[in-house]
């Protein structure tokens, strides 16, 4: 089936341009053009689009209007904004509406390749409820505590890059959002930035600021009362594995680089357990008392419940935000690396040895599963198992700073 994509701009001659350079898609695609936010919701009206490229200044209903009538009538439509502004106050609109921004002129190539990555993603999720549900939201909660250093150490007179680094740099709502917007197009980079302080550094202190203080797009958990849901020990799990992660990377030789991913994996590999007790509390609640009662491997209930898991939803929602590939599909895969097209050491290798090794040396002995000795013997790594659990052991009995 092809899939259906609105563009929408106020100039003509661009929406002409469009047409023109995207014609050769016509038989993936089913392109439709409006020139204005009110056409666009008309359009909507008829028959739902799949992706909506916008353009931001546009007279009467801008883009980021546009994108937040979008994200409250259709939540499961992927929004993206193509626009030739990158202003802070233009970065600070569309931050909480859009999932991809492209900046103009962008050639056919790109467009295709960030529109069908999005549309794969899309199709991860089995289940249209949790798709919209997932798809409407703007941020991954924080937790009180490091909000509350954030928002004090935002106000303090004199405050340094690195300290706000440090202090993002413990929680997986802040790390998302500060990476996605990061690696967007507003910042023209030509490399994927995948280490928070080289990030704040990139965004500076007056963005890390309007994000904070003034748009609010970091926000907290708010009440969480869920049976068998450990907020906290889940952060401390996701913390350690991204240091256990990084530091099997390091061990290797790996490259900076891949360290700072493995990191980065390791951090966000479980955040799809927070987009559900963020978004689907109830429905973690039934997960969470059917795991604790068959004793089942918890993607598996999950599955059972959603259709999907928390895996799914978390790669799903970071690859729409638009994080690096690699980081991706270490948490897509985490649980089962077998599944996945990699055949080499990566972030998703020491994303999925950390995550089990810190499971069992916590002492949890089932929903998490074994590590996938398959898959680490095709690496020709099975050698390494041993050090593996030494050095995950060491990193651990360290601790991570909070």
């Amino acid at each position: 089936m092809k899939k259906r994509i609105l563009f929408v701009d106020d100039e003509p001659e661009i929406l002409d341009g469009l047409e023109r350079m995207l014609r050769r898609f016509n038989k993936e695609w089913e392109m439709v053009f409006a020139t204005s936010g009110e056409e666009a919701l008309e359009r909507f009206a008829e028959v739902p689009f799949d992706v909506i490229v916008t353009d931001m200044r546009m007279p009467g209903m801008d883009g980021a209007e546009l994108l937040s009538e979008i994200t409250r009538r259709y939540p499961g439509t992927i929004r993206m904004v193509l626009s030739g502004y990158s202003d802070l106050d233009t970065v600070m609109r569309v931050v909480s509406t859009a999932h991809r921004y492209l900046s103009k002129p962008c050639d056919a190539e790109t467009l295709k390749e960030v529109i069908e990555q999005a549309a794969v993603l899309r199709e991860t999720i089995n289940d249209e409820r949790v798709r919209k549900v997932v798809s409407r939201l703007d941020t991954v909660p924080s937790v009180s505590s490091v909000y509350t250093q954030i928002i004090e150490a935002l106000q303090a007179p004199e405050v340094s890059l690195r300290e706000i680094g440090e202090i993002i740099s413990k929680d997986v709502g802040m790390t998302a959002k500060v990476l996605q917007l990061v690696n967007s197009a507003f910042f023209g980079l030509r490399r994927e930035i995948t280490s928070v302080p080289q990030a704040v550094g990139l965004l500076g202190l007056e963005t890390i600021r309007s994000l904070v203080l003034m748009v609010g797009v970091f926000r907290t958990f708010e009440h969480v009362r869920i049976p068998g849901f450990d907020l906290e020990a889940l952060r401390m799990h996701m913390l350690t594995v991204g240091a256990c992660a990084a530091d099997l990377a390091a061990y290797s030789g790996a490259s900076k680089a891949m360290v700072d991913a493995s990191y980065l994996s390791g951090l966000l590999h479980d955040v799809g357990k927070l987009v559900l007790a963020a978004a689907m509390p109830e429905e973690l609640a039934e997960i969470l008392k059917r795991f604790n009662e068959t004793k089942q491997p918890l993607y598996d209930v999950e599955h059972e419940v959603l259709h999907t898991s928390h895996a799914e939803i978390g790669a799903y929602l970071m690859g729409m935000w638009g994080l690096p590939d690699d980081v991706v599909s270490a948490i897509a895969f985490h649980h089962e690396p077998g599944k996945s097209r990699i055949v080499q050491a990566s972030p998703l290798l020491f994303t999925h040895v950390a995550n089990v090794l810190s499971h069992l040396q916590e002492g949890e002995k089932a929903g998490e599963g074994l590590l996938d000795m398959a898959y680490i013997a095709k690496l020709g790594m099975e050698q390494n198992v041993t050090e593996w659990e030494q050095r995950c052991e060491a990193v651990m009995a360290e601790g991570v700073h909070v």
